[in-house]
């Protein structure tokens, strides 16, 4: 482990105590330091007695980097700063921009601690987690939970808070079937809330198993990823890595240790798959569906442009095209980077059993149609190898202050008006926004039969066909056929009211250009790639299944320990979690 997770002493947290009070006389309101209700010296020391010693000081990736002598590789590499308890993937979420700000940036003259946790239980065992738990309800504390710290809605940290850390759960499991209810449910794998998407991929592979999951290699899969759906390049063909969960062992607001499946605490169950993220409880482990491994290509290409309106041309085209690939399900990540004039399309597009012939074949009506607008076709190619090797990378770079808006985009855009998705994207790149990103997630499509008066719909790809499971999945994703994604990033040089500023024009004129290209005000957003400040969160994040969220967040959580930014029952706290509104 890091020197930083050094055993913490009784005058260690004496003195970090020392500071300016936050006093806060109404009663609804999360205990922090300077309240008469804050833990006291001697009670942080007796929860490091009865942690074995877990308790940890949390400080700011930037000031823990300075203390270990961090390399700039070290500072960018996601492996690494998931060793920091109090790192974020995207580091602006450490920050708390005010008012009044308290920064703590890389190579900056000083540093506060931001809306980073003060302490952590490092925790290795279910009973570090029900201790840490204990203590927040005893304390009225506000609780933060983390593993990777992969989270772009920053619901992994909080100002003044007891951070749950799951980092070091990292067990593996693979078995040749499991029982639930007497049913045989075949192959899994049981994977703590600590290991990575790449960990598990190369385990599976050793086993001649695939799972599914994204193409970070550093997001936990049974963390936050499976509580909002999780996306992969494999999902055409099985479905949402939250359609593949069977089971999950969690421990809840009231510190219960409890097995969540179909049969076992069924409701929590179905609010675990689509809820949202960190709402729920502190997770120590999921047991996801396994798959035989299997070879796939990966093809890659570059598709350049030379004006704004060859490049709407360009989107209209691949919209046109884009249901070239739903015979094969081929998963397609897709990144336009570009400005009013010269754009670059990147496309990287999976195929399951396809040499990289066939997957050059594939592609090969929509590549013809970008030439005859004048677009230039570079860089095209392909790796054919097992679909672990391929579906993630070695390490994920997370240099970046970055916050997204994003929006599922209906199957029936693409089929009925694929102009719209050209209209969207000119309409983006010309309010200056740098990089449209997207991922092909399946979709439905209209087929007329022999009948008169109606069409039947007719699922294409396995996230459709799994609209008949039972979970709070938000229904847009059965719908979609892509979710589009728009990042916003910023260097350390704008001062915290520029950046807050920012953020406010970022929602302001980025959501209506996505919320309109999705059908409205009723339109879904994948609620672990959007915008924390969603104007109508509840129905963006969840739709329908808001009102059983709640239902469900108040039998299993009533207090509401576990509250983070855009997830259920938000609305009714301050933006920080502290105070009742």
């Amino acid at each position: 482990m890091l020197s930083l997770l050094r055993p913490i002493t009784t005058a260690a947290i004496a003195v970090s105590l020392l500071g300016t009070a936050v006093v806060h006389a109404w009663s609804r309101c999360r205990n922090q330091p300077g309240d008469p209700g804050f833990p006291t010296a001697a009670d942080w020391s007796a929860l490091n007695d009865t942690i074995y010693g877990r308790l940890i000081r949390v400080m700011p990736s930037a000031k823990a980097c300075l203390e270990l002598g961090c390399t700039e590789a070290q500072w960018e590499s996601g492996i690494f700063r998931q060793t920091i308890p109090g790192a974020m993937f995207a580091y602006n979420w450490e920050q708390h921009y005010g008012p009044p700000p308290e920064l703590c940036l890389r190579n900056g003259t000083t540093c506060a601690q931001g809306d980073v946790p003060l302490y952590a239980v490092n925790a290795t065992a279910v009973q570090h987690i029900q201790a840490g738990i204990r203590f927040s309800q005893n304390h009225n504390l506000r609780v933060a939970i983390k593993s990777s710290g992969h989270d772009l809605l920053g619901r992994s940290t909080a100002r003044n808070s007891l951070l749950l850390w799951t980092a070091y759960f990292k067990n593996i499991t693979f078995l040749e079937n499991i029982s639930i209810a007497g049913a045989d449910q075949g192959p899994v794998v049981t994977v703590g809330s600590g290991v990575g998407l790449k960990t598990i991929y190369v385990s599976a592979k050793a086993q001649n198993k695939m799972f599914v999951g994204g193409t970070a290699a550093t997001v936990s899969a049974a963390g936050g990823y499976i509580q909002g759906a999780g996306h992969s390049a494999f999902s055409p063909i099985y479905g949402l890595a939250a359609d593949n969960v069977l089971q999950y062992r969690i421990v809840l607001a009231n510190s219960s240790f409890v097995t969540a499946n179909s049969v076992s605490y069924p409701d929590l169950f179905w609010a675990l798959r689509g809820g949202g993220a960190g709402s729920w409880g502190v997770i120590i482990d999921a047991t996801f569906r396994t798959f035989p491994t299997f070879n796939a290509t990966l093809h890659t290409v570059n598709v350049l442009t030379a004006t704004l309106d060859q490049t709407g041309d360009l989107m209209t085209t691949h919209a046109m095209h884009i249901k070239d690939w739903d015979a094969v399900r081929a998963g397609q990540y897709f990144a336009l980077t570009g400005s009013t004039s010269n754009s670059t399309l990147s496309l990287n597009t999976t195929f399951k059993d396809l040499d990289g012939d066939a997957s050059r074949a594939q592609m090969s009506s929509f590549l013809d149609d970008a030439r005859a607008l004048g677009a230039v076709v570079q860089e095209e190619s392909t790796i054919t190898s097992l679909a672990n090797d391929i579906v993630t990378v070695p390490d994920d770079q997370s240099l970046f202050n970055l916050i997204f808006s994003s929006r599922l985009i209906p199957n029936s855009v693409y089929l009925n008006a694929p102009s719209n998705i050209g209209t969207a994207y000119k309409q983006l790149l010309s309010q200056g926004v740098p990089v449209v990103g997207g991922v092909v997630v399946g979709g439905v499509f209209p087929c007329p039969i022999f009948r008169p008066y109606f069409t039947l719909i007719v699922p294409v790809g396995q996230v459709a066909t799994n609209a008949n499971i039972s979970s709070a999945i938000i229904p847009a994703w059965r719908l979609a056929k892509t979710h589009v994604i728009v990042p916003q990033s910023w260097d350390d040089t704008l001062s915290a009211d520029d950046v807050q500023a920012l953020r406010r024009n970022f929602t302001a004129t980025v959501q209506p250009v996505l919320s309109e290209l999705a059908g409205g005000a009723f339109s879904g957003s994948y609620s672990n790639e959007g915008d924390v400040l969603e104007p109508n969160f509840a129905v963006t994040f969840y739709g329908p299944n808001y009102s059983r969220l709640e239902c469900i967040k108040a039998a299993y959580d009533p207090n509401d320990l576990f509250i983070v930014l855009a997830g259920v029952r938000s609305e009714h706290w301050d933006v920080g979690g502290m105070c009742q509104v």
